[in-house]
């Protein structure tokens, strides 16, 4: 059986550390329980952990995710880098530096994965203009998206767009129906992001999980 694991930040952890492990009730929950899979679903695991940026991927990757022996490792994460970035005083100069900083971080721990023969999917951060302060965090997000899609490039892996059909979402059924504060997802969220995973994966599936 193949092996998939998903790890990331309070997005993808969800309540795997708190009240229900060892899934979480967010996307990788549902992932697990798609019922296209037929009976033939790979094991998941989730690794996700609240709080967590590039670099604590980076610190735990050798220590507590290349152990499991994953065949497919999927990341979301960026999101609380971004909120560095904009929520501690940094100028615009140290926040270019910062998010240099990333891409380099980002290109570490897609070395390390990938070294160990795994492959990976990279998933886009997102967030939502609501509430209103959150709309200057999209300029430094959409930056961070074009250099996650220019890693992927670079390590032959696929990237999921979310940020688009995520607003949709919110276009079709309203802002409280998909995220709760502007950055985290409802279950309705959480559902829609295991559908469009489930379908890269699916559509990469040759390559991904042979």
């Amino acid at each position: 059986m193949k092996r998939i694991l998903c790890i990331g930040d309070s997005i993808t952890d969800c309540g795997r550390l708190t009240d229900a492990p060892p899934l979480g009730h967010g996307y990788v929950y549902f992932l697990r329980h798609m019922p296209e899979w037929s009976g033939n679903s790979p094991e998941i695991l989730n690794r996700g952990t609240d709080g967590f940026t590039v670099a604590r991927l980076l610190e735990n990757v050798s220590r507590a995710y290349l152990p499991l022996s994953p065949d497919l490792v999927t990341i979301l994460i960026g999101i609380n880098n971004i909120a560095l970035m904009k929520n501690t005083g940094r100028t615009e100069e140290q926040q270019e530096a910062m998010m240099v900083d990333f891409f380099r971080t980002y290109d570490l721990l897609l070395e390390k994965i990938t070294g160990s023969g795994a492959k990976v999917l990279l998933m886009e951060p997102f967030v939502f203009p609501w509430p209103a302060e959150l709309q200057t965090w999209v300029p430094s997000l959409q930056q961070m998206s074009r250099g996650i899609a220019d890693l992927s490039e670079k390590y032959q892996a696929p990237f999921l767009p979310l940020q688009h059909s995520l607003l949709t979402a919110v276009g079709h059924h309203g802002m409280s129906r998909i995220t709760p504060d502007g950055i985290h997802l409802t279950e309705q969220g959480h559902r829609l992001l295991a559908k469009k995973l489930y379908t890269a994966l699916l559509e990469h599936q040759k390559e991904l999980l042979p």
